[in-house]
């Protein structure tokens, strides 16, 4: 199934406090995307804690994702590391367990050349399944320029590129040396609209965990090029898209689900932790502004957890009289 315009959720892998992949909530979440409209789905990226995972907890969480969503939404997979041979091990296990894309990060702390770049996505693609470069300057310390970027797309097999440099500038640059169906996502939430709206495809959403069907919403406007409506559907969502990276991410998007009664924990694997007890209110608060989560606040020691979890995480606050939106 083609990659499509549209929201992409950059899903988290939940976990069990005990650090086990929590498959039935894995599964849960999957169908919450399903029945929320989410266009496309990426699985095993930095918001699923990739990097910690075992070749067999992948394929737990891909085969998860194929029996769950294949032939009704695509399936991004992530496979990209420093290691050439290892992307190429985990690429080839994404062809043979059902994904329908690759996301390939470009190789980071190496800080490879423009040339070193191209071949690193070319002998990626090369393996037959379609690819979507990922470039994040940020967390990499490299970037693909536009103009290798333009190279790269002339390789069948690479559809696409997630762009998190932020430079929205990028956008009708690139535009203008790729071809109409190169797809175009956004790596940054915050500025996600106004990258569509300035000729981007979508984007590849750590909001969209817990609120999907609003970041499809979003991005069929950006589409559409209605500003009101985007600015409508945005306003209540920059708390979110702030405060869920007011520490590495998937730790505060990990919460946040958890107090959403999405997932039974908001455990993340060492070297990550939970989430601070001082950024709780944050989180909370911009659930609360995107209408995902209705709360009282009350100045008890503990705090109670959403929709029956078992574990009530300590901290300075109380949230009571909760009503977490179906």
């Amino acid at each position: 199934m083609p990659m499509q315009q549209g929201s992409s959720c950059a899903i988290i892998t939940p976990m069990l406090d005990s650090g086990k992949i929590d498959i039935p909530s894995l599964r849960n979440l999957l169908k919450y995307h399903l029945d929320a409209g989410t266009d496309n789905l990426c699985i095993l990226g930095t918001t699923g804690e990739a990097s910690v995972l075992t070749m067999d907890e992948r394929a737990q969480v891909i085969t998860t994702a194929v029996d769950m969503v294949k032939g009704k939404m695509p399936i991004l997979c992530g496979t990209g590391t420093i290691n050439p041979e290892h992307v190429k091990e985990m690429t080839q296990q994404a062809i043979d367990l059902g994904c329908d894309a690759s996301l390939v990060v470009t190789p980071y702390y190496v800080k490879p050349p423009q040339r070193g770049l191209i071949k690193h996505f070319t002998d990626t693609a090369d393996l037959g399944l379609p690819v979507i470069m990922y470039n994040i300057p940020g967390r990499t310390k490299v970037d693909l320029t536009p103009q290798s970027t333009a190279i790269c797309a002339e390789h069948p097999n690479i559809v696409g590129l997630k762009d998190a440099t932020g430079d929205l500038d990028r956008v009708k640059e690139i535009r203008s040396l790729v071809s109409d169906d190169f797809l175009l996502y956004s790596g940054n939430d915050d500025t996600a609209s106004n990258f569509v709206m300035r000729g981007g495809d979508g984007c590849i959403s750590v909001t969209a965990n817990v609120a999907p069907e609003e970041m499809h919403d979003l991005m069929v406007a950006a589409l559409e090029k209605d500003a009101d409506l985007v600015q409508q559907i945005n306003g209540p969502l920059m708390g979110l898209h702030k405060n869920l990276f007011v520490e590495s991410n998937p730790i505060p998007v990990k919460f946040a689900a958890w107090r959403a009664g999405l997932i039974a924990s908001p455990f993340c694997r060492p070297p990550l932790a939970e989430l601070d007890t001082k950024y709780y209110k944050d989180v909370e608060t911009a659930l609360y502004a995107a209408g995902l989560l209705d709360f009282e606040i009350l100045g008890f020691d503990a705090k109670v957890p959403a929709m029956g979890v078992n574990s009530a995480a300590e901290g300075d606050w109380n949230y009571v009289s909760l009503n977490v939106r179906a």
